[in-house]
């Protein structure tokens, strides 16, 4: 059996399957590919039979959504590495082997990403993931190229293996071993901050995640949902809370999530100044529905506390970012103090 699976995850993709799998069969040879099918109802299925003979497919029977769809295709394999990769990517020459290469070094580390491009602007960083991520003290994501909406170009300015917080479930390298173990991605969050919230659980477990800049693809981003979409704001903003109460320290929950309630309807009045009606609905319907549901995320932070989860420290920004972002118009990772 190959050491490495390359998952991608579908739905009524069929468009991206054309267009993008194409650079995955041609530059992971070698590796076992695998389309797991969310239940799709386009030609998705057709269209990999008769042209990629190759590649494996897992049907699901209905659409389970992100998080959900790669821990079913995970219980499906036994490859000591899972590369879980959008159908909006499109990878490069020998984007494999580097990091697999440096994860072998050294069984600490349990998740690994390439440098994330805008497809569409190449030579700039893409919002999701760009050169590694990291959170703020009340969990707001950002990554070394992207602060909120600013991102940045790439001159090599994170050409470095880097120990990061997180890693994008765009191109998400991970030992399946270890993503068993912890419990994978929580279907809770359906979509959204599912990979940060496993990442935060990996970190808690002692283990260590890395940027690695000697691999690079290129991810159009708002595949599946526009970043424009009301449901991805909603998504971001409630999951993003929902994280920080399972997996933030019993001694620090009591305010830290709190303040990022108070932030985030700050942020939904930024929304309406700037004319965004229905993001700022999406805002607060996402923090009353996390506090209405407080309940079923006490369930999970619960499953979280009995892995008695150690505090992260390294990778944490101390400060908030909304803060440097709008008051200390700080756009830019370099400008942070850690």
């Amino acid at each position: 059996m190959e050491q490495v699976a390359v998952i991608i995850l579908n739905y009524n993709g069929l468009h991206f399957l054309k267009q993008f799998l194409p650079s995955v069969v041609n530059h992971s040879t070698g590796h076992r590919i695998i389309v797991a099918d969310n239940g799709s109802t386009d030609d998705s299925l057709a269209f990999l039979r008769e042209n990629y003979p190759q590649v494996e497919i897992m049907a699901f029977q209905e659409n389970y959504g992100f998080a959900r769809g790669y821990d079913e295709a995970l219980k499906l394999i036994d490859n000591k590495y899972s590369i879980l990769l959008n159908s909006d990517v499109e990878v490069t020459e020998n984007w494999i082997n580097p990091i697999i290469e440096f994860m072998e070094t050294d069984d600490n580390i349990a998740a690994c990403q390439p440098k994330i491009r805008a497809y569409h602007q190449k030579d700039s960083y893409e919002h999701a993931g760009a050169a590694g991520g990291f959170i703020d003290m009340i969990g707001y994501p950002f990554c070394r190229g992207r602060i909120f909406d600013i991102l940045e170009k790439d001159y090599g300015q994170y050409d470095d293996i880097c120990k990061v917080f997180w890693v994008t479930g765009a191109c998400f390298f991970v030992k399946t071993k270890i993503y068993r173990q912890l419990g994978g991605f929580d279907s809770i969050f359906h979509a959204h901050m599912e990979e940060i919230d496993l990442c935060w659980r990996i970190n808690g477990a002692g283990y260590q995640i890395f940027f690695h800049p000697a691999s690079t693809v290129y991810h159009v981003g708002g595949g599946t949902m526009p970043v424009t979409n009301p449901k991805k704001t909603y998504l971001n903003f409630r999951n993003s809370t929902g994280m920080l109460y399972k997996n933030a320290s019993t001694a620090t929950i009591w305010w830290k999530v709190p303040l990022k309630i108070l932030i985030d309807l700050l942020a939904a009045l930024k929304f309406l100044w700037d004319g965004k009606i229905k993001d700022a609905r999406a805002v607060v319907l996402a923090n009353f529905h996390f506090l209405i549901n407080l309940r079923r995320w006490k369930e999970k932070r619960q499953i979280s506390r009995k892995l008695k989860p150690g505090e992260v420290k390294d990778t944490v920004y101390s400060g908030l970012l909304v803060i440097d972002r709008y008051v200390m118009k700080r756009k830019y990772f370099s400008q942070l103090k850690f």
